[in-house]
């Protein structure tokens, strides 16, 4: 599982440090530390299941590196695609604040050549929490190139729970054995794919990890599914979890001894060594499916007197309701400290009115003979040019404005590259409406949204009066129950276009997303970033120039 690269160090710390000066100069603060990444992306042989597949690996790592971070910390990631094939990254849950050129989906950033390379420059502006990055194009998350992402707080902003004895990272998810190439040739084929193979963590089947604990001390798991169309459920053999962080959020600290998370969501639980020294198992297992798929890692006491003789914990299967009210009981910490010193809580979110409500209806339809999914009728397909570029240099004929709904049709399915465009600084409410029998998982790029209902049946304006308008947790990916609803509170103060998509990832690469384009009539750098410097031009906007490198105040 690892692959050798020749690059000189000595050219990549330049290039790194001449992009550094460059975003300096732009757009952060001189006291923002820095931190310095450089991948390679190669193919490389993987056994994850048992079985011998090719695996997309960065810097030879499956899967890819841990990226560790604190608040507002730049982060300066030089990515060289070594693969045949074009190549992005994105960065689930970062904000990328005024600056959706960094986003890594196709609808913002041209993808990396074969053999070439691309610096993104982020930073973790006001986050705290855990987040992961994957690759976005080409069903390449089959394959990997995905990993964890811990951004800490800063030492002066006050953490509700004490420092723990070790943080460590959990990527679940299910997995296929076949390649990624030949899962794609399916999807393209108009069908679509069975059931997965397996469970992995940490790219690891059946007792593949093991994590030492001492007796007597806690420690941080970070949970992540990463994985590709399954819901799963999480439980630590003799021991609770303690809920203290959502995707950037602290939570009032509720204790479970399961917990279900969803295609693309993230938590952080607090899991005490206090029960006898034995090794005991982490089990992960399917949600709401017909068969059921498990795996497991080991917590391993460092004293350990073997295996546990205790029964492994079983799980819930199929029950929607048991989860529907698991995801109401997870709360804001209202007097807990986030990215700031101030209380999560200053910020009255419930007494905020709303100036527009956007209805989102997925399905299924068939289009052309070829499964596809939807959203509002209309199923996405990718423009020639990304998004963002076309909309900067004013390239015609690429998208339009309004090419979907903002309510459901419920009329046949048709192919659209969609674009919805809302207001900066409007305050909205999104209701996600889910007609159909599986469990659906929503995202939304560079923002983080109040999640204020959920509830079977359908959505009307009275199903307003059961909101939660005072402790919703605020987060980046939201589930909807089948034949159910969910509703969010979303202040748009990011300029940019974002993705709105599905977090099945089947669903997403056969049209289940759309682009929300947050717009401003506004040219300052106070409300959006120019393009970088160093930005990849594709498609028609080849020919084009970047701005060139100028000090201006924001």
């Amino acid at each position: 599982m690892r692959t050798n690269h020749s690059f000189s160090l000595l050219a990549s710390s330049i290039l790194l440090a001449i992009v550094a000066t460059t975003f300096i100069s732009v757009s952060v603060r001189a006291d923002d530390p820095y931190r310095f990444f450089t991948w390679n992306v190669t193919y490389g042989d993987i056994w994850p299941l048992g079985v011998k597949q090719q695996g997309i690996l960065i810097n030879g790592q499956f899967p890819g590196p841990q990226i560790e971070a604190v608040t507002n910390d730049n982060l300066i990631i030089n990515v060289y695609n070594s693969l045949n094939e074009p190549f992005l990254i994105s960065w689930n849950g970062i904000q990328q604040r005024r600056n959706s050129f960094e986003d890594g989906v196709y609808g913002t950033t041209c993808p990396i050549p074969p053999g070439g390379n691309f610096t993104y420059i982020l930073q973790v502006k006001d986050q705290i929490g855990t987040y992961y990055y994957f690759p976005s194009l080409g069903f390449h998350k089959a394959a990997g190139g995905f990993g964890g992402i811990r951004v800490l707080s800063r030492p002066m902003i006050p953490v509700p729970f004490p420092p723990p004895a070790a943080d460590y990272t959990l990527l679940i998810g299910d997995w296929f054995k076949a390649n990624h190439t030949d899962l794609r040739y399916i999807l393209d084929s108009g069908r679509t794919l069975g059931f997965p193979d397996g469970l992995l963590i940490n790219g690891r089947g059946l007792n593949g990890n093991t994590f030492t604990v001492d007796p007597g001390r806690t420690y941080r798991f970070r949970i992540s599914n990463v994985g590709l169309t399954t819901s799963l459920n999480i439980r630590f053999q003799g021991h609770t979890m303690k809920l203290v962080e959502v995707e950037g959020s602290h939570t009032m600290q509720s204790v479970y001894s399961s917990l279900d998370v969803h295609l693309g969501q993230s938590y952080s639980v607090l899991v005490t060594a206090d029960q006898p020294a034995f090794d005991y198992s982490i089990v992960i297992s399917t949600r709401f499916t017909s068969t059921i798929l498990s795996t497991s890692a080991v917590l391993h006491y460092s004293n350990s007197g073997g295996k546990s003789p205790s029964a492994l914990p079983g799980g819930p299967t199929i029950q929607i309701d048991w989860s529907l009210n698991q995801a109401r009981s997870i709360r804001w910490n209202l007097t807990a400290s986030g990215p700031r010193p101030n209380p999560q809580g200053s910020y009255h979110y419930g007494l905020v009115p709303t100036v527009k409500t956007i209805r989102l209806a997925n399905s299924a339809p068939v289009i052309n003979g070829k499964q596809r999914y939807a959203v509002n009728s209309v199923s996405f397909t990718p423009a020639d040019t990304p998004l963002k570029l076309a909309d900067y240099f004013k390239i015609g004929g690429v998208f339009s404005v309004g090419s979907i709904p903002d309510n459901p049709t419920f009329g046949g399915g048709y192919l659209a590259t969609s674009v919805m465009r809302v207001n900066y600084r409007d305050y909205i409410e999104i209701v996600f409406e889910n007609y159909e029998d599986t469990v659906q998982s929503w995202h939304i790029d560079g923002y983080q949204f109040w999640v204020v209902g959920m509830d079977g049946g359908q959505w009307s304006s009275a199903s307003r009066n059961n909101y939660n308008l005072r402790d919703a947790v605020a987060r980046y990916t939201i589930q909807v129950y089948p034949k159910s609803w969910s509703a969010i509170y979303m202040p748009v103060d990011n300029v940019g276009m974002w993705n709105v998509r599905s977090e099945n990832w089947v669903r997403q690469y056969l049209g289940q997303q759309f682009y929300l384009q947050v717009y401003t009539t506004s040219t300052s750098w106070r409300d959006e970033y120019p393009i970088p410097r160093n930005a990849l031009l594709c498609g028609r906007a080849s020919g084009h120039h970047t701005r060139p490198l100028e000090y201006r105040k924001a």
